[in-house]
């Protein structure tokens, strides 16, 4: 095994040479994840990551050197508290009272800043966070895949920035090394904040994040530690997801503009929320299905490392399909097409990390199966349910005084003026009328085809609409001519309405009633 091998590499006398220290974080991976090959992955991945994060987060006077003095002081409380280093804590304060004597320079309250970092400084801050992250005790109740987030909270705000502007980026097709002010702080700029108060913002949320892993350590258990680390995740999603569509010139009203943005956006935190709660539901309904109770202790283990899998790939394949940008009033099939999509992608990625990080021993692996029905209907049901909700109350709600409608025509424009009218207050469909006999009886959109033109006097009689709008007016004239005169028999305004000029009901409406 790795851990074996490297214990035998590091000498006792050698304790702080890099090489041991190197080997150190090697190991603390290693402890988390039964895979050696993917231990090394992830530790490698995480210091490359943070190099570059640290060096993309570099583009604002102050804003590298605040956050770095931040996490170092939490490292360093961490190392002189909780799990004791003498190491880590000498290595975090000296960092720390390095970038507290750059930050007067850097970030100055009049005026430009004096010195700046540079590539150099910033990956080497980057580097020593990193490597700090990973020599830290990240033991909360065991070892669980929910202890890897917490050093992950301390270094959060450099991670988001990271992520946001490569993911963007991409969507965008713009190379992901090319610089650009579209930078979480830029963004935050772009909402009316100074550039001070954006890096003095950062800072805050940096903290808080970094109070609530120590917070997590001293309390020592891990229910509380999974579902404060999940919740904190979706609001940074959620924050992320917001500021992805920040991307305009500064607004002029100054500081209030950002603050008034994120109450606008509290639509889209509730959804956040409620998915998180959904999500954990339905795994953990599916796991008490399949173990028929609580199952073994092994099996409970199981579980409290696969949620915060299934966690993390249902956010993010929610984010990159969409999920948190739709108006679910007017959801539709292609908006169920992508929560199916988002929850078996995000199910089999969660079932392929923990196949490859952890022994199954007695799991039930149907679990994940169950999971993803499971998840499917809830989540659908969450979107969809405002559609069916408005839909019933326009049915509902003053059906009396509701306009009937009856369109003669089943064609795209009849289908196109349907959709129209359902979301026009007031206004009913009460059913189609087309030339076409095979259709006849048929439902077109939950409305049905009730005749043929042959029989638009027989249906106007039965029906008795309040208006019929045309919407084939290229028909043959003398079936045009047989629908205005049985509408005039039965004193109903009729109105042609044509897709090449204006399908606004309230267009078409306002003509009937003059």
């Amino acid at each position: 095994m790795l851990s074996s091998r490297l214990n035998a590499f590091v000498m006792p006398t050698s304790q702080s040479t890099p090489i041991a220290v190197a080997a150190r974080l090697l190991l603390t991976i290693s402890g988390l994840i039964s895979n050696d090959f993917l231990a090394g992955v992830v530790a490698l991945l995480w210091l490359v990551g943070l190099t570059n994060a640290f060096n993309l987060l570099d583009n604002m006077d102050g804003l590298a050197a605040t956050l770095a003095t931040i996490a170092c002081a939490f490292f360093a409380v961490d190392a002189y508290t909780i799990h004791p280093s003498h190491f880590v804590a000498v290595l975090s304060l000296g960092i720390c009272f390095a970038c507290l004597g750059f930050l007067p320079y850097n970030l100055r309250l009049r005026g430009s800043a004096a010195v700046f970092m540079g590539d150099s400084g910033s990956q080497v801050l980057g580097f020593a966070l990193a490597a700090l992250g990973l020599a830290s005790s990240w033991t909360v109740a065991g070892s669980t895949v929910a202890t890897l987030f917490l050093p992950l909270l301390v270094l959060a705000i450099p991670i988001l920035d990271t992520t946001l502007v490569t993911v963007v980026r991409l969507l965008e097709g713009r190379p992901v090394t090319r610089g650009g002010r579209d930078h979480t702080s830029h963004r935050l700029v772009y909402e009316g904040l100074s550039d001070k108060r954006a890096v003095v913002l950062l800072g805050v949320v940096s903290a808080a994040l970094g109070l609530t892993s120590l917070a997590y350590k001293v309390l020592d258990d891990t229910r509380i530690t999974l579902a404060g680390v999940l919740i904190t995740f979706a609001f940074l999603l959620q924050f992320g997801s917001y500021l992805a569509d920040v991307n305009r010139p500064p607004a002029p009203e100054g500081a209030s503009s950002f603050f008034r943005s994120l109450l606008v956006h509290r639509r889209r935190l509730i959804e956040v929320v409620v998915d998180f709660a959904l999500i954990t539901a339905a795994f953990t309904i599916a796991y008490i299905i399949r173990v028929e109770g609580k199952g073994t202790v092994w099996q409970r283990h199981i579980f409290n490392l696969s949620l915060p899998a299934i966690l993390v790939a249902r956010y993010i394949a929610f984010f990159a399909f969409g999920l948190y940008r739709g108006v679910w009033r007017y959801a539709g099939a292609r908006d169920g097409a992508s929560i199916v999509s988002a929850v078996v992608l995000s199910e089999v990625a969660a079932f392929i990390f923990m196949s490859a990080t952890v022994i199954w021993n007695g799991f039930p692996r149907g679990t994940y199966l169950i999971d993803a029905l499971l998840c499917t209907m809830l989540i659908g049901a969450s979107r969809f349910w405002e559609r069916a909700a408005a839909h019933a109350l326009r049915t509902l709600v003053g059906r009396g005084s509701q306009r009937r409608i009856l369109i003669v025509g089943a064609g795209q424009s009849g289908r196109s003026l349907l959709r129209e009218l359902r979301e026009t207050a007031g206004e009913r469909v009460v059913g189609f009328v087309d030339d076409d006999p095979a259709l006849r009886g048929r439902r077109i959109q939950g409305i049905r085809v009730v005749g043929t033109l042959d029989q638009i006097g027989w249906v106007v009689g039965r029906l008795a609409p309040d208006a019929v709008l045309v919407t084939i007016p290229g028909a043959p004239r003398e079936r045009l001519d047989a629908v205005v005169e049985a509408c005039g028999r039965a004193d109903v305004p009729c109105r042609f309405v044509s897709r090449q000029t204006d399908l606004d009901p309230s267009v078409v409406l306002g003509a009937i009633a003059e």
